[in-house]
């Protein structure tokens, strides 16, 4: 399946019914009294996420999404029937935003999440709503409210707990298809990878996470050279970065480099995150060259040949992989903790209140 991260699509919710003038008869009712009816309301245009997709690539082929509009009122105060929802299922990841105010209106991170998109328009009040006791055979109405028309944008960022980050070649896709049940195209020629692969990583009973096999960058990727930024905004939500570096391509610290450079050059802090070096390949070296590898420094990252082949110390990067996300999610959990300590107070404060009512009516 082709893989599509954006589209921009028309939206027009349903407009709303219109009120109807009606009356009925009954002896001794000026004209019978008014009885018409209101509108129903237009329907919304709702985006939800979906866990089971993984591209938006429907929307590419319709860029244009109305809503049903509602019915109108009737006699006998009959409510007109209100226009049913138009449902649009996107991947988990997705951002919408808003074209005209160039602003984000809500980002969809969990399976059955949704956001109202597009707002039906109201239903319009029928002439039994207008009666009152100066005037009781009313003979106005409200029309219904348009819909909410709009312009959207859908950007798809892949939800990852790892990102693998590499030249082409460098071995990413082999290595998820070690470490995960993933099976992405491998072939030895630059960008096999043309689209990112997500795969699950099982670390032991009821822990696992998900790993992202972000398609190779080259120099001046951040420029959109060869894949370009297409698929540098899937590295932005990873809580740890892996970098793969292939050890018979020459001199790793320059590819090192490179990577480095142009993560930089996208979003500086992307160099914020957690890191892992991984040097692959390294079952084609010889003893000598191995032992030399192990001395390697980065920074302050952790440096793990590997060979995906012979599955040369695979188990102790995914170990290690682990212990830096559950050290990150540690971390996000206790700064959300700082920022809203008033929350944790009032849900307490909600739970006693909720356990002393119980005993009250008991």
């Amino acid at each position: 399946m082709k893989f599509v991260d954006s589209a921009v699509i028309s939206l027009r919710a349903g407009d709303g019914g219109s009120g109807v003038i009606s009356f009925r008869r009954e002896k001794y009712i000026p004209k019978g009294g008014p009885d018409g009816g209101n509108g129903g309301d237009g329907g919304d245009i709702i985006v939800r996420a979906n866990q089971h997709l993984t591209t938006l690539l429907d929307f590419r082929y319709r860029r244009h999404y109305r809503a049903q509009d509602g019915g109108h009122g009737s006699g006998a105060r009959k409510t007109g029937k209100s226009g049913k929802p138009t449902i649009l299922f996107v991947p988990v990841g997705t951002i919408i935003r808003d074209v005209g105010a160039g602003k984000q209106l809500d980002d969809l991170t969990s399976h059955g999440q949704e956001f109202v998109a597009a707002e039906g328009g109201r239903g319009g009040r029928g002439n039994a709503e207008f009666a009152t006791s100066t005037d009781q055979a009313p003979r106005r109405y409200e029309p219904g409210e348009e819909g909410e028309e709009r312009e959207i944008e859908l950007e798809l960022k892949l939800l990852a707990d790892v990102g693998l980050v590499g030249l082409p070649n460098a071995g990413k896709s082999t290595l998820i298809s070690v470490i995960s049940a993933a099976r992405p195209k491998i072939a030895d020629y630059p960008f096999t990878t043309l689209v990112p692969n997500l795969g699950i990583v099982r670390v032991g009973e009821g822990h696992s996470f998900v790993v992202a096999d972000i398609p190779g960058l080259i120099e001046g990727a951040h420029l959109g050279k060869g894949l370009g930024i297409q698929f540098l905004r899937h590295i932005e939500r990873t809580k740890v970065l892996v970098f793969l570096l292939d050890v018979t391509h020459g001199d790793v610290h320059t590819d090192y480099s490179v990577l480095v450079h142009e993560l930089r050059e996208f979003d500086r802090h992307l160099l914020d995150k957690p890191t892992l070096i991984a040097l692959t390949k390294i079952d084609t070296l010889p003893d000598n060259r191995l032992h030399g590898l192990r001395k390697l420094r980065f920074g302050g990252s952790s440096v793990h040949p590997i060979s995906a082949v012979t599955g040369q110390g695979i188990t102790v990067l995914v170990r290690h992989m682990w212990r830096l996300i559950s050290k990150e999610q540690t971390r996000t959990n206790r700064a959300e903790s700082r920022r809203s300590p008033h929350l944790t107070a009032t849900s307490k404060a909600a739970a006693a209140s909720a356990r002393q009512t119980g005993k009250s009516s008991s």
